[in-house]
């Protein structure tokens, strides 16, 4: 299984290129083209993920303690989410947030406000070392995560450093909800808000910063940074109305000073007397029914390690400790983190063995606040396993990995880096945790207090958490191939479901890079992360199955990997000391390449099967022999940064690169002679990754999309006409930080555009554009009536409202397309719409299909969302209209 997350250079080092003003210097062979005309915006485009379903380490799940079914999730890298209970899906909350500030998709700690549960904090910052060149913030939303408020903090915060699955660090007073407390990292101390989180102060009486380093020998500062303070705990028991509570509990990272206490509201704190050394508090969890804290202790701050731990209870009103810890001390070869109570039940108490990687993790329960414990598992005769639950990972099938270990492992896992485990505090039998790779969750947990098998599912559908590296959409057989981090990579047949497995045989714990052959795309090769290797792998039937080729010595990892258009030869640049390698057949055997330098980055002509180009140091290279050498062609490209080239399929020698650095040439450039010159794109200030997709109606040049920034916009970006002129086509609702790595289009598909991202999965995005989305034909004109709408409100809170419409097709023809309209009566409005285009003014709505769902068969529906606004009261529309016929309710 995977242990670490691959990403701290991917998110850290790999991005710096993107973050920093400076101006463009030229930078071609060629003069600057003329300048590109840049629209403010192009028709509607819907957006959604392509299904994985989780894919990374979800450490932090807070649930409200007030309101039934509010619950949020953090990511290392990838944002945060808030549980939709109702569709039993995650939905996302910082897609806003954009390139500059991507640091901020990294969520450390979360707090829903048990006082007001319409106000929910998230503090955001994914690296305190240089890799992350800005601060950490505290995002504060009134509307349940829908809208956010920002304040910077004078620090950076780590969502994807050593110590993440600790917590919470950001905690609301229960009484006071003015008052939130936030532990900060890397010497900093404990920091107060008394505004609802709108500024920040250190609070000085509390003088221990939390020392303790995970590597202090580590010159990346990534595993030498101080852990600092790592969660804060209030005793709701002491307070009253809207008064501050009075006591607060503090865990610190230092093995010998891990608690602290106020009594008096924040104003002096006291180490606890008596308390146990030598080991990290990674949980403290106080249950004011019975007056006992509980706290979860490992002997390093994780997520991956933990070789000792202790599990102890503390007695808030006589201060004893006891030590609770489930398993003697010489059986511990692990940490503890994961801890929760059952509020519906004093005494019931469940805690996690994160770091216990083989053969699994371990889950232990008490009812008797410690006295005794059961566990998840155990051994009837070793190896053999007797477990109390089963796992049915049948919607996400992957989760297996494709294994089939020898016992005790079993397949799939319990899981690992279980940092993250809570009870429902209304419902004693819904438990969830997270692990490295998704949520699983249990609706039958008391079951496991009578020895009857309980059932675990993952629940994790809407929270999508990959690292995406590459990307590649064939003419023919799947629509869409991905290269990820951490999981390797999918076949995606459908974009709205989940693949039923990775890619296998080998099973590379990070896919680097993908290609097709352009006119025999049944042919793939990918390249990618092994331990030992292989680290190359080829496919004859459109990824469907994989197998192994050879690799040439002084291979270390996967680089990047070209097919030529035919299928018969393929170029690898692989990490390591190899340098660049040729192979006709399937990598059997592999020749060096001569002329190109060791860690170019090669592709292949879409045209020529014998043409490969590559790129390295500003240099750009070609060779005519299928790879077996290369010449030196247009210098003077950009030297610094991340750079990507792709071939325009169907034109032989037709290349567009993009990337660069801010202080040094950086944008997007063309060449149209197999890369002799180039010619650089003038108004594309930056550009960091170029694909191709189906061309316009009445086009005959591929459509192609660009993230980059252009007139000083940054964005996805979208050129029908060869890069003249450029819409863009996502908006400041659908940023998702960082989206440099990759992007695409689909041939088969106009308007469709896959986008990479760093944590939050796959983005595809479809215009309402006549021939977009599914590649239907102009709707033309709208249906009159003979229709039903089903309008449903899926969540409400003070002042907003979210809705789901279903409107069917009740008459005897099919639907090439619908505008659906209606009148709030009680003058609520629309604010974001997804999956329909809305118009209208105020009360007055219309919402037009989007490209994909415009086609409705007879008896077929169609499906759309939106967030409104609402004062007073908020009924359902009486009246909806289809081409000014009035439709039937369902």
């Amino acid at each position: 299984m995977r242990r670490p997350r691959l990403l701290a250079g991917l998110a850290g080092l790999a991005l710096t290129g993107g973050l920093l003003a400076g101006a463009l210097p030229a930078g071609a062979a060629e003069p600057d083209a003329a300048p590109a005309r840049t629209q403010a915006a192009a028709a509607s485009y819907s957006w959604k993920n392509v299904r994985v379903d989780g894919g990374g380490f979800v450490p932090g799940l807070v649930f409200n303690r007030t309101e039934k079914n509010l619950l949020y999730a953090r990511t290392d890298i990838g944002g945060a989410y808030r549980w939709d209970q109702a569709g039993s899906a995650w939905v996302p909350l910082l897609d806003h947030i954009g390139w500059d500030d991507w640091g901020h998709t990294g969520v450390v700690s979360l707090a829903s406000d048990t006082a007001d549960p319409d106000r929910v904090y998230a503090a955001v910052g994914t690296y305190t070392n240089d890799w992350d060149p800005g601060t950490g913030a505290v995002l504060r939303s009134a509307d349940r995560g829908a809208t956010w408020q920002r304040a910077d903090l004078p620090f950076k915060l780590g969502g994807n450093m050593p110590g993440r699955g600790m917590g919470e660090r950001l905690a609301v007073d229960p009484h006071d909800n003015r008052i939130l407390y936030l532990g900060a990292p890397s010497g900093n101390g404990l920091w107060r808000s008394t505004d609802s989180g709108a500024t920040w102060a250190k609070v000085t009486s509390f003088t221990n910063p939390g020392g303790y380093q995970q590597d202090p020998s580590d010159t990346s500062g990534y595993n030498s940074d101080e852990q600092g303070i790592v969660w804060v705990t209030f005793d709701e028991s002491t307070g009253a109305g809207a008064t501050a509570t009075k006591t607060i509990y503090v865990g610190v990272g230092d093995k010998e000073n891990a608690v602290y206490r106020s009594t008096d509201a924040g104003a002096t704190w006291t180490r606890l007397a008596g308390q146990p050394t030598g080991y990290l508090a990674h949980k403290g969890v106080l249950d004011a029914g019975n007056g006992y804290l509980y706290l979860a202790y490992s002997d390093t701050a994780g997520p991956y390690d933990g070789g000792k731990g202790k599990v102890y209870r503390y007695a808030t009103a006589t201060g004893e400790w006891k030590d609770i810890t489930p398993v003697a001390e010489a059986d511990t070869y692990h940490g503890f983190s994961g801890l929760t109570v059952d509020r519906q039940h004093p005494g019931t108490v469940m805690v996690s063995a994160y770091s216990s990687w083989w053969p699994d993790t371990q889950l232990f329960r008490t009812t008797d606040s410690g006295t005794t414990w059961t566990r998840a598992w155990d051994y009837s005769a070793y190896p053999t396993r007797s477990n109390r639950y089963t796992m049915d990972v049948s919607s996400v099938p992957w989760l297996t990995w494709g294994g089939d270990p020898a016992p005790p492992e079993q397949a799939p896992k319990l899981g690992w880096m279980t940092e993250a485990l809570e009870i429902d505090p209304f419902d004693s039998d819904r438990m969830l945790y997270g692990t490295g790779a998704t949520v699983y969750g249990t609706t039958e947990l008391t079951r496991w207090d009578t020895n009857t098998n309980f059932t675990i599912r993952p629940m994790v559908k809407g929270l999508e958490e990959t690292a995406v590296l590459d990307l590649v959409s064939p003419p023919s057989g799947a629509p869409l191939i991905s290269a990820l981090g951490d999981v390797g990579g999918f076949r995606h047949t459908d974009l709205g479901a989940v693949p039923p497995m990775m890619f296998t045989a080998p099973n590379f714990t990070s896919t680097t890079s993908l290609d097709y052959a352009e006119t025999k795309p049944d042919v793939l090769v990918r390249s990618g992360h092994l331990d030992g290797g292989p680290r190359v792998a080829f496919s004859t039937d459109n990824g469907a199955h994989w197998f192994a080729g050879q690799e040439p010595a002084g291979v270390t990892g996967g680089g990047t990997v070209a097919a030529a258009a035919d299928g018969g030869r393929f170029v690898w640049s692989p990490e390591g000391t190899a340098g660049v390698h040729a192979a006709t057949g399937y990598g059997t055997s592999w020749t060096p390449s001569a002329g190109i330098p060791a860690g170019a980055t090669v592709e292949s002509d879409r045209v020529d099967p014998k043409t490969f180009y590559g790129f390295h140091g500003g240099t750009f290279y070609a060779s005519a022999d299928g790879g077996l050498t290369f010449t030196a062609k247009a210098t003077g490209l950009p030297a610094k940064g991340n750079v990507r080239f792709k071939a325009v399929p169907g034109r032989k020698g037709d290349i567009w690169l993009a990337g660069g650095a801010p202080d040094a040439a950086y944008g997007l450039w063309h060449s149209t002679d197999g890369g002799a010159t180039f010619t650089k794109v003038s108004g594309v200030d930056q550009a960091d990754a170029v694909g191709f997709g189906k061309a316009a109606p009445n086009a005959s040049y591929p459509a192609l999309y660009s993230s980059a920034k252009i007139g000083g916009v940054r964005g996805i970006f979208r050129s029908t006409d060869a890069g003249a002129t450029w819409v863009r086509v996502n908006d400041d609702a659908h940023q998702w930080g960082w989206t440099g790595a990759t992007i695409t289009g689909d041939p088969r598909v106009y308007g469709r555009v896959y986008v990479a991202t760093n944590g939050r999965g796959i983005i595809y995005g479809d215009t309402s554009e006549s021939g977009g989305g599914d590649g239907g034909t102009d709707p033309g004109t709208p249906p009159a009536g003979a229709c039903k709408v089903a309008y449903r409100i899926t969540n409400q809170w003070q002042g907003g409202f979210q809705a789901d419409v279903t409107v069917t097709n009740t008459s005897a023809t099919a639907w090439t397309g619908w505008t659906l309209g209606w009148t709030f009566p009680a003058g609520q409005t629309v604010g974001q719409m997804w999956n329909a285009t809305p118009a209208g003014t105020g009360s007055a709505v219309t919402a037009k299909n989007a490209g994909w769902n415009g086609a409705v068969a007879a008896g077929g529906s169609a499906s759309f969302g939106f967030t409104g606004s609402w004062t007073g009261s908020n009924p359902v529309p009486a009246v909806f209209t289809l081409g000014g016929a009035t439709c039937s309710a369902a």
